[in-house]
C-alpha cells in the first residue's frame, strides 16, 4: 500500500516519495498500523472516539485529545502542545483502535501523559519543519564534533527539533556515564537553541536509523517490532545454529531478535526427544549422540572410540532402544535400526535431475561460433 507520489512517472521510471514520510496513506512511514476499525463506532458511546495517535520523528509517537468539535483524518498535520512551546506531529490513528493501542500500553484516557492538540498545521508551519528537519544532519555533525573535541566517550546518533525551532533533542549511545555539562554548553553557544540529551540503547538506536537486515529486509526493530525482549544464546542452542557472535549478532552488536520468532516451535518439537547425554548401550559399544535434525526426527550416534562412522536413526528407533536398555533387554547394535544412505537400495539413492534451464554445458556457446567460422572458410575456399 503505497501513495500516488511512490508510483512511476510516464517514461516507466520510478518518482520516488518526495514527501520524505508525510504521506497521507502513513504506509511509507516506520511502525506503519492498519486502521481496521476506521469506520466503526462503539455500541456504548454515540460520539466517536476523541483521542488520537500522533507520530513524531522516526518510532516516536503519543496519544492527544481533540479539542472540540475538531476532526482529524489519518496523515494530518496537527500542531500539539510541549512545554514551553509547540511541536508538529502527523496524525496516524484514529477512533476506536486508539482505544485498543491505549489498553495494549496501559494508558488510561485521564492520563497525564495524554494531552491536548492545539490546532491543525498551517502551511507556514508546515514549510517551517521542513527546513528543520533538513538542517538536522548538519547539527548533528557539528554536535559530534564537539563532542569528539571534548574527548566524550558517546555517539550521537540522531538529532530531533522541536517544529518551533526553540529545542533540540539529542540521542546518544554511550557505555558508560558521559558528563556532557560542558558539551551543552558548547551546544547551546553553538546552535542558539534549548538542548536535551537523551540517552538510547543500541536497539534503540537500530531502529531509529534503520538498515537492511543479513535476511535482506528492512529490520524489524525499525518497522514493526516494538518491544524488545531479551535474547540468549540458549535460543540459538535449541535451534542448533552455530555459536558464532558474528553471524548470530544483529546491526546493533546485539543478538538478532528473530532468534525468538521460531522458539517456541523448537521446544515444542525437542519435548519428544531424548537428552543429549542419554548413551545407547548395545553388544556392539555404547553409541554416543552427534547431531539431530528437529523437523525430520533423525538422530545421529557414533559408537565410542569410533567417532568416524555415524549412523542415523529414526526418533521412533532411538526410543525403542532406551526403553529396551532400561528394562535390560539386549540390542545389538546400532546398524539393525540405522536408516543410512549406504544401506539404501540403489533405486531409493537414484537422483534425477531435469535440465530445465538447458545450462548443461559450459561451452554450449562455443559450438556456434565454430560452425560460422567453418562456414567462412568453406566460403574463401569457394572463391
Amino acid at each position: 500500500m503505497s501513495c500516488a507520489s511512490c508510483s512511476i512517472n510516464g517514461s516507466g521510471n520510478p518518482k520516488g516519495c518526495k514527501n520524505n514520510g508525510t504521506c497521507g496513506t502513513d504506509s511509507c512511514n516506520k511502525l506503519t498500523v492498519f486502521d481496521w476499525l476506521s469506520n466503526m463506532q462503539s455500541p456504548q458511546e454515540s460520539s466517536t472516539f476523541n483521542i488520537v495517535e500522533v507520530r513524531f520523528k522516526n518510532s516516536r509517537k503519543s496519544f492527544y485529545s481533540l479539542p472540540e468539535q475538531m476532526k482529524v483524518a489519518v496523515g494530518d498535520s496537527v500542531i500539539t502542545m510541549v512545554e514551553n512551546g509547540y511541536d508538529l506531529g502527523l496524525v496516524t490513528l484514529t477512533g476506536e483502535l486508539v482505544r485498543f493501542q491505549m489498553k495494549k500500553k496501559k494508558i488510561s484516557l485521564d492520563s497525564e501523559m495524554v494531552t491536548k492538540i492545539l490546532r491543525k498545521a498551517n502551511q507556514e508551519e508546515i514549510d517551517k519543519w521542513h527546513s528543520l528537519r533538513h538542517k538536522e544532519p548538519e547539527v548533528q555533525k557539528r554536535a559530534r564534533e564537539l563532542a569528539i573535541s571534548l574527548r566524550l566517550e558517546m555517539k550521537i546518533s540522531d538529532v530531533e527539533y522541536q517544529a518551533d525551532g526553540k529545542k533540540a533533542t539529542f540521542y546518544y549511545t554511550a557505555d558508560s556515564r558521559v558528563d556532557f555539562r560542558q558539551l551543552i554548553k558548547d551546544m547551546a553557544k553553538a546552535f542558539s537553541i534549548r538542548i536535551e540529551m537523551r540517552q538510547i540503547g543500541l536497539r534503540e538506536e537500530a531502529s531509529r536509523l534503520g538498515g537492511i537486515g543479513s535476511c535482506g529486509r528492512e529490520l524489524c526493530c525499525s518497522t514493526w517490532l516494538t518491544d524488545y525482549r531479551s535474547v540468549s544464546t540458549s535460543a540459538a542452542r535449541y535451534q542448533q545454529l552455530s555459536l558464532n557472535p558474528h553471524k548470530l549478532a544483529g546491526q546493533c552488536g546485539k543478538l538478532k531478535c528473530c532468534l525468538n520468532y521460531e522458539l517456541d516451535a523448537y521446544r515444542t518439537a525437542l519435548k519428544n526427544f531424548p537428552k543429549k547425554e542419554v548413551k545407547l548401550e548395545t553388544e556392539k559399544g555404547i553409541g554416543v549422540f552427534q547431531k539431530m535434525d528437529i523437523f525430520k526426527e533423525y538422530l545421529w550416534y557414533a559408537y565410542k572410540g569410533e567417532w568416524i562412522n555415524w549412523y542415523r536413526l529414526p526418533l521412533d528407533a532411538v526410543l525403542e532402544i532406551i526403553q529396551k536398555n532400561k528394562n535390560n533387554e539386549n540390542v545389538s547394535s546400532l546398524e539393525q535400526y540405522a536408516d543410512n544412505p549406504s544401506t539404501l537400495s540403489d533405486k531409493e539413492l537414484e537422483l534425477n535431475f531435469e535440465n530445465v534451464v538447458g545450462q548443461d554445458s559450459l561451452n554450449r556457446f562455443d559450438h556456434t561460433q565454430r560452425q560460422k567460422h567453418k562456414k567462412r572458410r568453406h566460403k574463401r575456399n569457394r572463391n
